[in-house]
C-alpha cells in the first residue's frame, strides 16, 4: 500500500471518527472498516468533477448504507465539493451534513438514502436510465452518455425486500454499468448476522444473473482495484463485489456490534490513533491527502468533464437534432397544453384509468423522454410505455415490464429520475400503494417528479374483496408532506392530473384512478385545476348548501344535487381532486369555493379522515370493503343518490 492512500484511508476514518465523537451520534463503523474501498473507488475509477457536481455524464456513486454517512461527506470533502471541515464538524446538527445522506440538501449526494435497500434500488433505476439514453443518443465516435453507477452496500441492505425485487430486475435486465461494492463485515445492529442470516451470496447473486467477486481482505487496495477494474469489463451483467471487512477497524471494538451505531468516544479514539500511528489533532487532514485528492479526483474529473464538453460540441455540429434533444432532455423542456393531449366527448363513460392510459399514449408521442410501467398489472392500470418494452435487447423500449415488483419499482422510479434526462413513472392497484410508501415519502422528501400511477381506487373494486379495497390509503398519502395526490373525478380531469404531473420539477404525483366508468364532466380550464377544487355544478338561486367530493364521487354528488332540488334544497358540487393543491390557494379563494358558514358534506369512498380539515360532516368509509359484484358494495355502503340525499337533509 502506497503511503498516501494509508494517509488518505485514515484521514477518512478519523474525519469519520472525530465528527461522530463531537456528535455523540452517528455509525463509525462502517467507516473504519470500508474506507479502504471507497478510497479505491474514488481515487482510481470515480469519474467526477465536483466543480461541476450535476455534470450530465458523471459516473454516479451512492452510499446505500446511508448510516455511514461521514464517509460519504470525508470522500467529498477530500474531494473538493462544496463541504467545508466546518461543514464535517456539524455533523447531525442543522447544516450540511445530516445523519443520513439528503439529496438536493448536500453537495455531492445523488440519493437521500439511509432507509435500507432504496439506494441500491435508486441505483438500478439510474442503471436504466444510462443504457435507455446511452441507446437513444449515443453515435459512433460520440458516446455522450457513457457512465458507471457505482453502489456501497452493507449486509443490512441486503436483507431488505426491496433490494432483493431490484437486484433481481437488474439482472435480469444485465445492466453491465451497474457495479455494487459489498461491505461485508457479517454484523448488524443486534450482533453477528448469523443470528438471521444464512445464505450464500454468490450463490444467491449468481442465480439472479450478476457477476459475483469476492475480496477476502478489505485492506487488499490490490485487490480491490483489480476487482473493479473485471466488473467494469463485465458488459452483460452488473457485477456485485463482496469485500471482507471488519466493523470499527482498529478500535479494541472492532468485529462486533457496539462499534455500529454508537461514539466510540475519545478514550477510544486515543487509542485508534496509536493503533494507527495517526499522530494529527481532531479533524486535522494532512495537505498531502488534499493534493492527493486533488490530483487523482478533482483534476482527472475535470479532464474527464472537458473532454465531454468538447464531444458535445462535436456532436452539435454533426447530429444537432439529437443534440438538441438531448439538451431538451437534460433541461426537462416542455410547451405542453391541455389541447395537445386526447378529448374525451361529454357524457361518455369513461373509466379514469382508461383516460390515464390514453393520455399516457399522447403524452408519450409528444415527449420521447418519457418511460415507466407497471408492476405486472399493465392490462388493469392502462400505465404502460412507448416503443416496446425495454430490455437486454431493446433499450430504447419505453415499457419497463417491473414484474410483480411494487417495493422495487417505487425505488427505481425515483432513481430514474434522480439520474436526469427522463420522465418516469410507475403503475400499480391502489391497495398496493402501502408496499411502495417508504419510496413514495422519499420522493417527497426529494423533492423530485416521480409519478405514481394508481388504479382500482375504493370498494368499486368489487369481487376482489377488502384485501384489494383501499379504504385508508389516500387519507394516508393525502398527509405525506410535498406530494401532490391527485384523484380526477372524470377523463379530462384525469388529462389535466397528467399535464399537472409532467410539468413538475420538484414535486411528486400520485394519479389515482377508477376501474369502472364514470360520466365524463365538462373541462374546466387547466389554471382552475391547479387550483385543486372548484365549483362542477353551481347552486341554482341560493347556497343551501355543499356537496363536496373527489374521484368517482363528483359524479354521484351530481346526482344527489337533483334529489335534493326535488327536495327543496339548493347546494352546489364542489369537486376537489387535490387537497395539496387547494391548501396552496389564498384563504379568498378558499373561502369562495367552501364558504365556511354553509353546511358541507365530503363524499368519499375511503377514510373520512382526511376530510374533517374541511368540514364537520364526512360521508366516508372507515371498515374494510367487502367481495361482491361493485354495484353491490356501493349500495351496501349507501354510496347512492338516495343516501347521499338524505345523509344531507339530516345535517
Amino acid at each position: 500500500m502506497e503511503h498516501l492512500d494509508q494517509l488518505s484511508i485514515n484521514s477518512l476514518r478519523f474525519l469519520g471518527v472525530d465528527a461522530i465523537n463531537k456528535a455523540n451520534s452517528g455509525h463509525p463503523g462502517i467507516v473504519l472498516g470500508a474506507a479502504p474501498m471507497a478510497h479505491v473507488l474514488y481515487t482510481r475509477f470515480l469519474k467526477a468533477f465536483p466543480k461541476k457536481s450535476n455534470w450530465f455524464n458523471r459516473d454516479r456513486f451512492i452510499l446505500s448504507a446511508g448510516h455511514g454517512s461521514m464517509l460519504l461527506y470525508g470522500l467529498n470533502h477530500l474531494s473538493g465539493y462544496q463541504l467545508s471541515i466546518e461543514d464535517l464538524k456539524h455533523f447531525r446538527q442543522i447544516g450540511k451534513t445530516p445523519g443520513h445522506p439528503e439529496y438536493g440538501h448536500t453537495d455531492g449526494v445523488e440519493t437521500t438514502s439511509g432507509p435500507l435497500g432504496q439506494g441500491i434500488s435508486n441505483g438500478v433505476g439510474m442503471a436504466i436510465a444510462e443504457t435507455h439514453l446511452a441507446a437513444k443518443f449515443n453515435k459512433e465516435g460520440y458516446e455522450v452518455v457513457d457512465h458507471f453507477t457505482y453502489v456501497l452496500c452493507g449486509d443490512g441492505d441486503l436483507q431488505e425486500g426491496v433490494a432483493l425485487e431490484a437486484l433481481s430486475l437488474a439482472g435480469h435486465l444485465g445492466l453491465g454499468k451497474l457495479i455494487v461494492l459489498f461491505d461485508s463485515n457479517d454484523i448488524q445492529l443486534d450482533g453477528k448476522t448469523d443470528l438471521a442470516f444464512s445464505d450464500d451470496h454468490k450463490k444467491k447473486f449468481e442465480s439472479m444473473n450478476w457477476h459475483y467477486q469476492k475480496v477476502s481482505d478489505g485492506n487488499d487496495l490490490m485487490a480491490i482495484n483489480k476487482a473493479i477494474k473485471k466488473a467494469q469489463k463485465e458488459t452483460d451483467k452488473p457485477s456485485v463485489i463482496e469485500v471482507k471487512t471488519i466493523i470499527g477497524y482498529g478500535t479494541s471494538l472492532a468485529g462486533t456490534s457496539n462499534v455500529h451505531g454508537s461514539p466510540i468516544g475519545e478514550e477510544k479514539a486515543n487509542e485508534l490513533r496509536k493503533n494507527l500511528n495517526w499522530s494529527y489533532a481532531p479533524f486535522e487532514v494532512p495537505q498531502e491527502v488534499y493534493g492527493f485528492y486533488k490530483t487523482k479526483v478533482y483534476n482527472r474529473g475535470s479532464r474527464a468533464y472537458k473532454k465531454w464538453i468538447n464531444m458535445i460540441s462535436d456532436y452539435q455540429e454533426a447530429y444537432p437534432q439529437e443534440a438538441q434533444q438531448l439538451k431538451a432532455f437534460i433541461q426537462e423542456q416542455d410547451s405542453l397544453e391541455l389541447k395537445d393531449l386526447p378529448t374525451f366527448e361529454v357524457g361518455s363513460m369513461v373509466a379514469t384509468r382508461s383516460a390515464s392510459g390514453k393520455v399516457l399514449d399522447g403524452l408519450s408521442k409528444k415527449y420521447p423522454n418519457i418511460i415507466g410501467g407497471s408492476a405486472d398489472l399493465t392490462a388493469s392500470t392502462k400505465a404502460k410505455g412507448a416503443d416496446g418494452h425495454y430490455s437486454k435487447t431493446n433499450r430504447l423500449g419505453r415499457n419497463i415490464n417491473f414484474g410483480v415488483r411494487e417495493h422495487a419499482m417505487g425505488a427505481i422510479t425515483n432513481g430514474i429520475v434522480l439520474h436526469g434526462g427522463l420522465k418516469a413513472f410507475s403503475g400499480a392497484f391502489f391497495v398496493f400503494s402501502d408496499y411502495m410508501k417508504p419510496s413514495i415519502r422519499l420522493a417527497a422528501l426529494m423533492q423530485i417528479p416521480s409519478i405514481f400511477v394508481f388504479s382500482h381506487d375504493t370498494i368499486a373494486v368489487g369481487e376482489d374483496g377488502p384485501t384489494h379495497e383501499p379504504i385508508e390509503q389516500l387519507a394516508g398519502l393525502r398527509v405525506i408532506p410535498g406530494l401532490n395526490v391527485i384523484r380526477p373525478a372524470d377523463a379530462n380531469e384525469t388529462k389535466a392530473a397528467w399535464l399537472w404531473a409532467v410539468k413538475q420539477h420538484k414535486t411528486p404525483t400520485a394519479i389515482i384512478l377508477t376501474r369502472q366508468n364514470v360520466p365524463t364532466l365538462p373541462c374546466v380550464p387547466f389554471e382552475t385545476f391547479e387550483k385543486g377544487a372548484f365549483v362542477v355544478s353551481k347552486e341554482h338561486e341560493r347556497l343551501d348548501g355543499i356537496l363536496l367530493a373527489a374521484g368517482s364521487e363528483v359524479s354521484l354528488a351530481i346526482e344527489a344535487q337533483k334529489v335534493l332540488k326535488d327536495l327543496g334544497k339548493d347546494v352546489r358540487v364542489v369537486s376537489m381532486p387535490s387537497h395539496y393543491l387547494f391548501e396552496k390557494q389564498d384563504k379568498a379563494y378558499q373561502e369562495s369555493i367552501l364558504p365556511s358558514n354553509v353546511k358541507t358534506l365530503a363524499i368519499e369512498m375511503g377514510s373520512s379522515q382526511s376530510w374533517y380539515k374541511y368540514t364537520k360532516h364526512v360521508f366516508g368509509i372507515d371498515r374494510y370493503g367487502l367481495s361482491a359484484p361493485l354495484e353491490v358494495v356501493i349500495k351496501a355502503f349507501g354510496f347512492t343518490k338516495e343516501k347521499v340525499a338524505e345523509t344531507f337533509v339530516k345535517l
